[in-house]
């Protein structure tokens, strides 16, 4: 299987190198994809690693991540291509996080529309689940949490899309999904995000995760 990955932060670095060291061929797609940081992020995932444009990453991926800066995400959609993710599977990690008043962040939108449902509307073809966002970049693949590892919270509007998704994760080292519904779901999920950090602040680690307990 191939993966684009849209971004060449520390989440799509982060991503690309766990799903190469999976056995997935993986592109990460970048506004200036020759750059030191990127050579360097190629070189330590392996042979089954590449760079390119964003329009090339969204090409090349049978799935496909959006993990972008969220204010940037739009844009670099459309220079990825809407056509290139007609019928796939799209992950969107984004969040959109404002922080114009310092920390800890809030959010540039919010509960009456959400990131995943921007991406959503700008890629029609696509089905967009959103997924990893309320973790950090180090726990993304192959989590390790001294209590457990939680189920990964999920959203999005087509089942089978989820499904596949569930799939993926449990082959990258998570035990399963809580679906939270269509990708209206992704307000809520996008939300938790600023408490996250603040109860990484309060508790002095950025490793954490939120689970259910019943």
């Amino acid at each position: 299987m191939k993966v684009g990955i849209l971004g060449s932060g520390d989440v799509a670095q982060a991503l690309g190198r766990g799903f190469a060291r999976h056995g997935w061929d993986v592109m990460i797609g970048s506004r200036t994809p020759k750059t030191e940081k990127l050579e360097a992020w190629r070189s330590s995932a392996g042979s089954q690693a590449r760079t390119g444009g964003y329009a090339e990453a969204s090409e090349f991926g049978d799935v496909v991540i959006v993990a972008t800066q969220g204010a940037a995400t739009e844009a670099a959609l459309g220079l990825a291509g809407p056509a290139n993710f007609r019928g796939k599977l799209v992950l969107d990690v984004t969040n959109p996080l404002d922080f114009s008043k310092g920390m800890p962040p809030g959010l540039f939108v919010g509960v009456t529309d959400s990131l995943g449902e921007r991406v959503q509307r700008t890629l029609p073809g696509a089905h967009v689940v959103k997924c990893f966002n309320t973790v950090s970049s180090a726990q993304m693949v192959d989590p390790r949490f001294s209590e457990g590892t939680p189920p990964m919270l999920i959203c999005g509007d087509d089942a089978e899309a989820k499904k596949r998704t569930e799939a993926i994760l449990r082959e990258l080292g998570w035990p399963g999904v809580v679906d939270v519904g269509g990708i209206d779901g992704a307000r809520w999920l996008e939300a938790l995000v600023p408490l996250w950090v603040r109860v990484g602040g309060v508790l002095g680690t950025w490793g954490h995760a939120f689970r259910a307990v019943k």
